[in-house]
């Protein structure tokens, strides 16, 4: 039976290891100063290298090798035992599935027995965050005071649900996600060390599928070199799911053309041949932000292929700015939507419905000027111009409090961080009598912010902001924010716009 290439390829020195600079150099060191510790934590997304780290660090503290900077060797027999699975003194736990106290009690009476073949017992374990709290609560003794032949590496891809009293007796290493570039480049490295064709589209694709993890990536790699053939953009794009990019430019051509119809015959036609609607969501997204780097002269940064490049430059000077930035917000918020939707396409259609309603008309026409009459002949009565009605001052107030919502927050942000999130996720609905009513989507984020101590710093924050003495009620309101599209004529929100205020985006 052939081994999969993630093991395969998994880092056997630190040299080896990908895109963990910071921790593996803090590590080397430590090993090579003789100042490794009792008990570490290594937190981070999957597939980042942890359990990896985890395994040369044991590696390390047990080689034979005399000069320590150069552990682990990969040549004296610990080392050998353990690259072979068979070194007695390595103990790996799975804590998703040993999570009770008893398994924790098991270990704690086996810990003070003398190491076997090595120096040092080794403990790694992973998903640490699985345990029960009393499962903690019987390790933190023997954390906080372990023999001295025993080291403990604690791997988590939620760090949030590890105990205080657990991470302050651990050293803390937070591993990052791989950037795009060092994914590409390691699997560039195994597809021609294993003889695998493959295009550097199809590989940049299949890195930022991977989002950060190389081995998600490299295991990707692996399935699609199992078909028999070479590894191409068309191949990943039909394992994944996703659409072609020309129908991303498709769709992008139909929204700066105002076709409606059009986007969603592409939309339609690229759902019917299999494509997944998040993943295709997704894509629009890249592509937007692709249009967005254009714009503000950071092409460097671009990884479309070149085939596209100039159908991009031409979609990012049609656009401005803030129609990119809206489209990328309202395709995110599409991509984002949960799996198991009872109408999956609905929310890349509305999100689409939604980019053509966000882009203003085209410019209108010159004004024709009015042909010349012949002199003498009477001018035609104009009829009088209607005067506008001066806005209600609540309008004017509510426009100003809108235009001022950032300040306002980040005056409120260093006071109390929690109650700035709360005012960056609720709706400005309106000023009545004297009171900005804010409406939140929860009952449970009305009830955090309807308190008086929030209240207070809220309307002291709007008057240090506005010079305006307002007090603040909070309701529950399922009303998003609006866009200018559409805002009732006859509203509140209408008429404030008309004073001169501008619509806040409060979900940045």
């Amino acid at each position: 039976m052939s081994q999969a290439l993630y093991r395969k390829w998994r880092p056997q020195t630190w040299e080896e290891v990908v895109g963990q600079p910071h921790i593996v150099q803090t590590l080397r060191n430590a090993v090579a100063s003789g100042r490794v510790v009792h008990a570490y934590l290594f937190a981070g997304p999957r597939g980042t290298g942890k359990t990896t780290a985890a395994r040369l660090l044991a590696k390390a503290v047990n080689c034979l090798d005399p000069d320590p900077a150069s552990r682990p060797c990969n040549r004296c027999e610990h080392c050998r035992a353990v690259n072979e699975g068979r070194f007695l003194d390595l103990i790996e736990i799975d804590a998703a599935s040993q999570t009770g106290v008893d398994d924790v009690r098991d270990l704690r009476d086996k810990i003070n027995f003398a190491p076997n073949q090595g120096k040092y017992k080794v403990y790694i374990i992973d998903e640490v965050h699985m345990f029960s709290n009393s499962a903690f609560n019987a390790l933190l003794k023997t954390l906080e005071e372990p023999p001295p032949h025993a080291i403990f590496v604690l791997a988590t891809t939620e760090i949030h649900k590890i105990p205080p009293t657990v991470l302050s007796r651990c050293q803390r290493h937070e591993f990052r996600r791989l950037p795009l570039e060092a994914i590409v480049a390691q699997l560039e490295r195994i597809a021609a060390s294993e003889n695998i064709p493959a295009d550097p589209d199809a590989l940049t694709l299949i890195a930022r599928q991977a989002s950060g993890g190389l081995r998600d990536a490299i295991s990707l790699l692996d399935q699609l070199a199992s078909t028999g053939g070479a590894v191409d953009l068309a191949l990943v794009q039909a394992v994944l799911g996703t659409a072609a990019s020309q129908t991303v430019l498709d769709l992008i051509d139909a929204i700066l053309d105002r076709n409606p119809a059009a986007g969603m015959d592409a939309l339609h036609a690229a759902l019917d041949a299999g494509a997944d609607a998040r993943l295709l969501a997704r894509q629009v997204v890249e592509y937007l932000r692709a249009l967005l780097l254009l714009q503000m002269n950071n092409a460097a940064r671009l990884d479309l292929p070149a085939e596209t490049r100039p159908q991009a430059e031409r979609h990012a000077a049609g656009f401005s700015t803030e129609q990119v930035l809206r489209m990328i917000k309202t395709f995110n918020a599409a991509a984002a939507e949960p799996r198991g939707n009872w109408q999956p396409a609905l929310p890349l259609e509305l999100a689409l419905a939604e980019a053509f309603e966000e882009r203003p008309p085209a410019d209108l026409p010159p004004k024709k000027t009015p042909a010349a009459r012949p002199a003498g002949e009477p001018q035609p009565a104009r009829p009088a111009a209607p005067v506008a009605a001066a806005p209600p001052p609540e309008n004017a107030d509510l426009a100003k409090v809108a235009q001022a919502w950032k300040q306002i927050r980040a005056v409120v942000k260093p006071q109390s961080p929690s109650l700035e999130g709360l005012l960056n996720s609720c709706t400005l609905l309106e000023i009545k009598d004297g009171t900005l009513v804010l409406g939140f989507s929860s009952e449970v984020l009305r009830s955090k912010a309807d308190k008086p101590e929030q209240l207070e710093l809220t309307q002291r924050a709007i008057a240090s902001v506005t010079g305006l003495t307002l007090s603040v009620r909070c309701v529950v309101s399922n009303v998003r924010q609006p866009r200018r599209g559409e805002v009732r004529a006859d509203g509140m929100v209408a008429a404030a716009l008309k004073a001169g205020g501008e619509v806040v985006d409060i979900q940045e």
